[in-house]
């Protein structure tokens, strides 16, 4: 049995020998077959103007949401705060922070009630910004409830932001020491949704318990070298 404190022992850098890496490229960013719909959502014209301030202070870990749809607005600037290009070109910067601009978190929206897009599964493909609808579910909400332990809010959302990591971006760079990175990958996004959502005037609560194998199975992804590791709820608060 690995231990907490084994795992940051083993990955712990030391003055005295730093680990050889080979040069290895890594996995580009993910994108589906190309007859599958792809969604291009508005962007709108301005950002919001809200004080940075008042959204950190007025952020909260919100679970009672009412029946509303999002609008494509919102949803834009929800996946545009947290894995949006900011900086395009040859390799593309994004809103969140990647250790050795590797950025391997991937999108997944189970949307249940968003304004103009049937229910169901989809991938934000990137650096495109593009929706991709993997399927339409109209029991999408009810799915990724019982996949995340039974909790409610993931029923009552609008949507649920399902954050996988495809681990050898960044190990292909760092080694084992990545692992540390990838996580700190995801609390990133996971921290902007909420200030996002704040911003707008929604409610959001990050989801950290889940049944790995079956939120991997919604997905269709291997859960090796692409594995769940994050979610969030969003919703217009009750």
């Amino acid at each position: 049995m690995i231990h907490a404190r084994d795992c940051h022992r083993m990955t712990a850098y030391h003055r005295d020998g730093l680990p050889e890496v080979p040069a290895v490229e890594p996995p580009p960013p993910k994108h589906y077959p190309a007859d599958l719909l792809r969604i291009e959502l508005p962007r709108p014209e301005n950002l919001p103007s809200v004080s940075f301030w008042e959204t950190v202070a007025r952020r909260r870990s919100l679970r009672d949401y009412t029946p509303g749809a999002l609008s494509n607005d919102d949803l834009f600037l929800l996946l545009w705060a947290t894995q949006g290009v900011t900086h395009p070109g040859g390799h593309p910067l994004r809103a969140t922070p990647s250790a050795g601009a590797r950025f391997p978190i991937e999108t997944y929206v189970a949307a249940a009630r968003v304004a103009g897009l049937e229910p169901g599964l989809y991938h934000w493909e990137l650096p495109e910004e593009q929706l991709v609808r993997l399927r339409s579910d109209e029991a999408i909400g009810p799915a990724v409830a019982a996949a995340c332990l039974d909790q409610a809010m993931c029923a009552e959302a609008a949507c649920v932001f399902l954050w996988t990591a495809v681990f050898a971006r960044t190990l292909s760079r760092y080694g084992e020491r990545g692992m540390r990175y990838v996580y700190l990958d995801a609390g990133h996004v996971g921290q902007n949704l909420q200030l996002a959502a704040t911003a707008l005037g929604l409610g959001s609560c990050n989801v950290g318990a889940l049944f790995d194998d079956e939120v991997n199975r919604l997905l269709g992804v291997d859960g090796e070298t692409e594995s769940i590791v994050y979610a969030a709820c969003v919703g217009h608060v009750r």
